[in-house]
């Protein structure tokens, strides 16, 4: 019953007064408290582990590198990017945007363990062949370095799992599971078991597994698509006093949450006093797919999930007052020497072709290879966007441009809305376009980019400001705004709105499978070797 009432009292403060909408005034915590998605990024299929004082997550990232991203935080709301599992994939040329693309595959539900002094990471590309292998990395601090331990065969969203009595096993696809060997170098073949037969209230999909211990019984959460009449997205648990089965199942979570769709799909962990929470994602349309955190309950044996209703709260109390604010997206000056944790290249990057220290304080991106649209250029750098709302600008220096050179800002996803500088012989042209990628199922080759310029105005300055305004507040119809709207300057005070207003951004999964992100571009569709130097990216959230 302790535990039970120790993770009831977590929504609630110290010091409380009741208010109208159920909320509290958090007054001897003096620290606000989480506000539910607590990352309104995008920021899908989390893992999260405790050691010590700090949790660590990783969420998928798949064409973006580096890759796997490593957060961390003490109070489960301030969260920091503190390393990366792989630098690049280079299994295949479509990693470095050659003989087609890797959009919406790479790293995909990498699980994250501790076990012994050490961090492991499982992770298999959503791929055919050699290139979707899992992977296994280990390393002795979560920021790194990660080094491989062992390829093997491909699984599903899997599941590392080290067992009390050493023995070490990969759960994966709809409740399959193979044991390992003890130095983690390949399966023991021989032992394949399906540890439970899918019941038939589960027509949908069963994927994302996560498996812990507790109390010597084995819990494997997963979420359930089920599209019957009436039936909603959830998470599920199987339970069983022995690995090998049988398991039993039980609804953990099945909630709405903030005018968005059901959510599920994540995991549960203990915090410094035993409380337990669990961290389940979201998909919001245009952001992408979001985090938010609740409270867990062991309620008959079971890991119940979200409030005393069984729903998300939109409030959580942190675990720890007084932790300093940190952020997984920010602006950056560019005065560091390397590249800050909060920026991820789409896909391999021309490592020759950028620089932070051929004009310090500033970032170069060179033209490295002759493309025709920006989904094919190599080095557009990245970050998420960010709900309710916000808002990413840079200053770009444009001098160094050539014939054909297409650089600027874009809203970046398989819909993308862009400013884009174009240098046409001697001129400098600024265009608002839509553009809009066709990619083939298999090898996610581009087949067709449709652009359509908005706007277009003449430029008489080497120096030009632009900015991308992001809206992802909740329209009251299930979904969000999801509107980007663009600006340029001069001279950095007056802005000028430019293109479409309120453009939509889109989430596809067929596609590239991700929420939308800040790009900052530069590419060559005539002939390499310009250039230009980036020298501020500055970051706003509502």
């Amino acid at each position: 019953m302790r535990r039970i009432l120790l993770a009831t009292l977590l929504c609630l403060p110290l010091v409380m007064m009741a208010q109208t909408d159920g909320s509290a005034i958090y007054r001897t915590l003096k620290t606000e408290p989480i506000q539910n998605p607590m990352l309104w990024a995008d920021c899908p299929d989390p893992d999260v582990i405790r050691v010590g004082d700090t949790f660590y997550m990783v969420t998928t990232t798949m064409h973006l590198m580096p890759g796997a991203p490593v957060m961390a935080s003490k109070d489960l709301k301030n969260w920091e990017t503190v390393g990366y599992i792989f630098d690049k994939l280079t299994d295949s040329p479509k990693y470095d945007l050659q003989q087609g693309t890797a959009y919406g595959r790479g790293q995909w539900a990498t699980s994250l363990k501790y076990h012994h002094g050490k961090f492991y990471a499982l992770l298999a590309p959503n791929e055919r062949g050699a290139m979707g292998d899992t992977y296994i990395f280990s390393a002795d601090k979560a920021e790194g370095p990660w080094k491989i331990v062992s390829r093997m065969r491909h699984f599903h969203d899997c599941s590392l799992f080290f067992d009390d009595d050493g023995r070490v096993y990969v759960i994966y696809g709809t409740g399959e599971m193979m044991e390992l060997k003890p130095d983690l170098s390949d399966v023991i073949e021989g032992t394949y078991q399906k540890i439970f037969e899918r019941e038939e209230d589960e027509k949908g999909l069963l994927e994302g597994s996560r498996m812990i211990k507790r109390d010597g019984k084995y819990y494997l959460l997963m979420i359930s698509h089920t599209y019957a009449p009436g039936r909603h997205r959830r998470e599920v648990c199987y339970r069983a006093d022995d690995i090998h089965g049988p398991y039993e199942k039980q609804v953990i979570l099945e909630s709405e949450f903030g005018g968005f769709s059901y959510e599920a799909q994540g995991t549960i962990v203990d915090g410094p006093t035993g409380d337990w929470y669990g961290i389940i994602f979201q998909d919001r349309g245009g952001v992408g797919r979001v985090l938010t955190v609740m409270p867990c309950r062991w309620i008959n044996g079971w890991p119940m999930l979200g409030d005393e209703n069984g729903k998300v709260p939109e409030k959580m109390r942190p675990i720890v007052s007084g932790q300093p604010e940190t952020s997984i997206v920010k602006s950056d000056d560019f005065s560091d020497t390397r590249l800050g944790l909060h920026w991820q290249w789409n896909h391999n990057p021309v490592d020759g072709a950028w620089s932070l220290t051929e004009r310090p304080g500033l970032l170069r991106l060179k033209t490295s290879r002759v493309v025709n649209s920006l989904y094919l250029a190599p080095n557009t750098l990245t970050q998420r966007m960010e709900g309710p709302a916000c808002s990413g600008a840079i200053v770009m220096d444009l001098s160094k441009m050539k014939d054909g050179d297409c650089a600027g800002l874009a809203a970046f996803n398989s819909d993308t809305g862009a400013l884009t500088i174009k240098k046409r012989g001697k001129r400098l042209v600024l265009e608002m376009a839509e553009m809009t990628v066709e990619l083939s199922d298999r090898d996610k080759e581009v087949t067709k980019v449709d652009e359509k310029v908005i706007e277009s105005v003449t430029l008489n300055s080497n120096k030009i400001w632009l900015r991308i305004d992001a809206d992802f507040r909740p329209t009251g119809q299930g979904g969000g705004r999801d509107a980007a709207n663009f600006y340029y300057s001069l001279d950095g005070r007056e802005w000028t709105k430019i293109g479409t207003t309120d453009y939509r951004m889109r989430f596809d999964w067929r596609r590239f499978f991700m929420g939308t992100k800040f790009g900052i571009f530069c590419y060559a569709t005539k002939k390499q070797g310009g250039y230009v130097d980036i020298d501020e990216f500055k970051y706003t959230k509502q």
